[in-house]
């Protein structure tokens, strides 16, 4: 968040008010005048929440500098080169012992859609919506007898801010290649379908685990600029009972929709919630098969200068883990916190359009 720090144990140090001193976090003791907090010796027992260098006061910074960021890539990219079955990147880990594991573990059969209406009005974060219209009956069938039929059409922008969609392999350039170290120049000739769209033709079917950030907080929302921390998705697995595994369709709820819907939309594309790129790693470890979040799973502004959206080269490009964006999980998570239960069933239908780099979903949590 803006004018805030990290601990090292992945928990945040609002910054105090100009001229105002602020509280100390817990594990944090003052070095003196100023409002100054440093982090005391408390031990958290989890390793590796983060990734960012700790500053000389013992907090640690949102930023993450390109030469780091391009490390962690080039770890990353390293690891996932290295898996048993590299063709489908991530979706690897979703073995179909998984799939029937997830199946077999559907206890309420209730049904829940994770995706948003599509808008078709302009918005400060939709300035290019969706344009649908009714194209029949036309005005000559209208009130005439015998059979006719109702016709509609529509076309849309994929990657917009607003409406929920799932990004294919193929989605992002990273110094002129695509995932698996696709030549870029390979997309527009149509050579490039083992990455497109097409890679999830059949679907995308898991095991669902929601992670709900805010809650974790006390905090219906996470404001925009701020992000998530692998120590925040550490405590939230401990505060929820549950564990990251191989194979999930992990999904990070900062509560972006909660405040599109309560204070109104905004331009997400310059301001949002998102995950730390520094959390990749931990995914990465755990062998999650798709990442998705009710934002962009993007902090906007970047934390790494010079690199936009480092969490979609890292999943993208480098793990060939599919994103889902801009999901809603609102319902999703009011009913996995009345169950006391946040592992569900997870289908993701993607249309068959064989040389896209995305598509709308609507996601289904089956609990």
């Amino acid at each position: 968040m803006p004018g805030a720090a990290v601990r090292r144990d992945g928990a945040h140090v609002a910054a105090p008010e100009r001229g105002a001193a602020a509280a100390p976090a817990p594990g944090c003791t003052r070095r003196g005048g100023g409002g100054q907090w440093r982090r005391g010796l408390r031990q958290t027992g989890r390793t590796r929440v983060t990734d960012v260098d700790p500053t000389p006061d013992g907090t640690v910074s949102p930023f993450m500098t390109e030469a780091a960021f391009r490390s962690l890539h080039s770890e990353l990219l390293r690891q996932a080169s290295d898996g048993a079955e590299h063709r489908r990147g991530a979706l690897a880990h979703l073995t179909p012992a998984r799939v029937a594991a997830a199946a077999a573990d559907v206890r309420h059969g209730r049904t829940l859609s994770l995706a948003a209406p599509i808008e078709t009005q302009p918005g400060p974060d939709d300035p290019q919506p969706a344009v649908y219209r009714l194209t029949a009956p036309t005005p000559p069938e209208t009130g005439t007898p015998g059979v006719h039929f109702a016709l509609d059409r529509f076309a849309m922008n994929v990657h917009g801010d607003a409406h929920t969609h799932l990004d294919a392999l193929c989605h992002v350039v990273f110094d002129g290649e695509l995932h698996g170290g696709v030549p870029e120049s390979r997309l527009a000739a149509g050579a490039a379908r083992g990455i497109t769209l097409d890679l999830v033709r059949d679907g995308i079917v898991g095991p669902g685990l929601l992670l709900d950030v805010p809650r974790l907080r006390g905090v219906p929302w996470l404001e925009p600029g701020d992000f998530v921390t692998a120590g925040d998705l550490a405590a939230a697995e401990e505060a929820q009972g549950v564990r990251i595994g191989p194979g999930d369709l992990l999904l990070v709820r900062v509560g972006h929709r909660r405040r599109r819907q309560e204070a109104g939309a905004w331009n997400a594309a310059h301001s949002r919630a998102g995950l730390h790129p520094a959390c990749m790693r931990l995914l990465a470890e755990r062998q999650v098969a798709v990442l998705g979040s009710d934002g962009n799973n993007d902090t906007a502004p970047s934390p790494v200068p010079g690199v936009s959206f480092p969490v979609h080269v890292l999943a993208l490009h480098a793990l060939g883990m599919h994103l889902m964006d801009y999901l809603d999980l609102e319902e999703l998570a009011d009913a996995c916190a009345g169950l006391g239960r946040w592992r569900f069933l997870c289908t993701v239908a993607p249309l068959r359009l064989p040389g896209a780099t995305g598509s709308p979903v609507n996601p289904i949590a089956v609990l």
